[in-house]
């Protein structure tokens, strides 16, 4: 992965979209790590946790930084977004088993057991008493699953030739519950720029795209809640 920042000079959507702002002429994200240690020989992974008062990357794995969020800096934060919780204790044991068997890696490794992984998550969301994954608050099961969900139908299943059934058509229930993140709660529509997506994917990958082509479709990315494709809707 290239992982490159923007340039001052390029016009991509999103208002974050810049240049590093803490660090003058650094142009892709294994700078930092070289900044970090000269001598580093991993991979160069996102997201990234940088302490600008140490200048150190704190750390680089999802699953941990996400938890770090939670509460490390309620100190920080309104009062009324101190009570917010997306791993309540009484629903802990269900959220590890979910993102044990949904994670973005199951895709990568086997897509027969992506697919029994989307039909037990559709079954989930079409039995429970929703609109989120537990039910009528957000949490960790809902943010974790939303970033591989929002990228599937716009990217997998052209890219990683996972097509035996995208989203839209073929699970109806999870359709619902993304469209409903997406289109009713700004912090995930916010953060997901489609065009980003497509193109990181497809222009990083030459392996499996080595022409760097960047299908139009789908279109559109996401669908308003209350349209349906074509076939959905007439069923």
């Amino acid at each position: 992965m290239c992982w490159r920042f923007v340039t001052s000079d390029e016009k991509l959507p999103g208002k974050d979209v810049t240049p590093d702002p803490n660090h003058d002429g650094v142009t892709h994200l294994r700078d930092l790590y070289f900044k970090v240690n000269p001598d580093y020989t991993g991979r160069f992974t996102v997201p990234v946790l940088w302490d600008k008062k140490t200048s150190r990357i704190v750390n680089n794995e999802s699953s941990e930084i996400i938890r770090m969020f939670y509460h490390e800096f309620d100190d920080l934060l309104p009062e009324e977004y101190k009570n917010v919780d997306p791993l309540p204790e009484c629903l802990k044991d269900q959220i590890e088993e979910t993102n044990e068997w949904t994670t973005q890696e199951a895709y990568e490794k086997n897509v027969k057991q992506l697919f029994i992984s989307l039909d037990r998550v559709e079954a989930h969301l079409a039995s429970g008493p929703g609109p989120y994954y537990f039910g009528s608050a957000i949490t960790e099961a809902d943010i974790r699953l939303y970033t591989t969900i929002v990228r599937f139908d716009v990217c997998y299943v052209q890219h990683f030739k996972t097509n035996f059934r995208d989203i839209r058509s073929g699970y109806p229930a999870i359709h619902r519950w993304l469209r409903k993140l997406y289109w009713d709660i700004p912090a995930f529509h916010d953060t997901t720029q489609f065009e980003h997506i497509k193109k990181h994917y497809t222009k990083s990958h030459t392996q499996i795209n080595p022409f760097g082509i960047t299908p139009l479709g789908p279109v559109p990315d996401i669908l308003p809640k209350d349209k349906e494709v074509a076939a959905v809707a007439k069923a």
